[in-house]
């Protein structure tokens, strides 16, 4: 969808990419899930700096079941290809199963304050349940370093920036490139950011769908590839200084509402790392590389709030090769579409240069020269 006051995502420009998104090619096309962001930029905002280096950084909030006051659980599973970064509620995820709450992504030094708040959010949001029972808030928090374009060390995110991007959750549009926690992050050497795609999958006589959300910040230039072609070896202008390692990583939400089951959905989370590796990165040793499914379906209480027996519906495994599919693709798309949606943004320390942003016309002559054809 091409409207005014977006750039072109990868679709709208020609790249030819396999699958049918859904409504809004988003995560937000799986009903009930919200996205939201706040975004911080001594850029636009002069008054945000405290000192000679730049703010550029965020918080983005994905709630799985939206505002709902009574706090229903979303089956789970979490994968993590290289580990050089975090996400907190993993450890629960992997083996229970489940969260309950949003998913919140950020800078690398504001998982605190992004925990806070959203643990905070949790108690007002279900206040009933919390003072009937002994129920623990463990939200989902992630993070990728966005040290060369932001003063990541001035901790400019604050509890209240991240409760600000949970109550901008919205359904519709998401706000992709410079927006939220990828607001300073950097991929391939050219402005990342926030990224989303869908995909829809029929199952039975049923329509579904898998979404994807990524914040990109991960991979070197001459990695980089875009329908199998390795455009980056190409456009090897304007790289970052100083960066002969990846210092990146990438944070990877999957959203579906097909009924799976928690190993289901730990084995969709793997699957994310093939949409990356199409892009062309190895998931580097200085890259963490941190990604969560989540369904909406099979909707109940908290466990501890159940009875004896749980009865849920789960896709028959056989079936589970379009699922896999559906993600990989999604997940693929929405880098493309972070990068594409992306401006310029000077380095940290300006004297280094200017993060650009990838220019889709100097993209799409590669791949025309390579005879790569939507």
């Amino acid at each position: 969808m091409n409207l005014p006051h977006r750039k072109p995502r990868a679709r709208d420009i020609g790249i030819p990419l396999n699958g049918i998104p859904g409504a809004l090619n988003a995560i937000t096309d799986v009903s009930g899930v919200l996205v939201g962001t706040c975004t911080l930029s001594s850029h636009s905002d002069p008054s945000l700096a405290r000192g000679p280096l730049p703010v550029q950084t965020g918080v983005t909030a994905i709630l799985p079941r939206g505002f709902e006051t009574t706090p229903h659980p979303v089956t789970a599973g979490q994968f993590t290809l290289n580990g050089n970064g975090e996400m907190t509620g993993a450890h629960w995820i992997r083996d229970g199963g489940w969260f309950v709450g949003p998913i919140m992504i950020t800078n690398s030094h504001a998982i605190g304050m992004a925990h806070h708040a959203a643990t905070k959010w949790m108690l007002e949001q279900y206040a009933h349940e919390w003072q009937n029972n002994h129920l623990w808030a463990l939200p989902v928090v992630a993070e990728t370093y966005d040290g060369v374009l932001n003063d990541i060390n001035g901790m400019h995110v604050t509890a209240d920036h991240a409760k600000a991007a949970i109550m901008k959750a919205k359904s519709g549009l998401v706000d992709e490139g410079n927006t939220g926690g990828g607001a300073g992050m950097i991929c391939y050497e050219f402005k990342g950011g926030t990224g989303t795609s869908s995909r829809k999958v029929v199952l039975g006589d049923k329509e579904f769908v898998v979404g994807a959300l990524v914040q990109a910040n991960h991979g070197l230039r001459p990695w980089f590839t875009v329908a199998g072609v390795p455009v980056g070896k190409h456009l090897l202008d304007d790289r970052i200084p100083g960066m002969p390692t990846e210092r990146g990583s990438i944070i990877g939400v999957i959203a579906t509402d097909i009924p799976m089951s928690s190993g289901q959905l730990e084995r969709l989370s793997r699957r994310a790392t093939i949409g990356i590796g199409r892009g062309g990165t190895p998931g580097g040793n200085n890259s963490g590389d941190i990604f969560v499914s989540f369904s909406t379906a099979n909707k109940a209480q908290m466990p501890q709030l159940d009875g004896v027996w749980v009865t849920k519906t789960t896709l028959n495994d056989e079936l589970l090769d379009k699922v896999y599919m559906a993600g990989i693709e999604a997940v693929e798309e929405a880098i493309l579409n972070a990068m594409l949606a992306a401006e310029d943004v000077p380095l940290a320390r300006p004297e280094n240069g200017i993060c650009r942003a990838l220019k889709q016309n100097q993209l799409m002559e590669v791949l025309k020269t390579r005879n790569v054809q939507s």
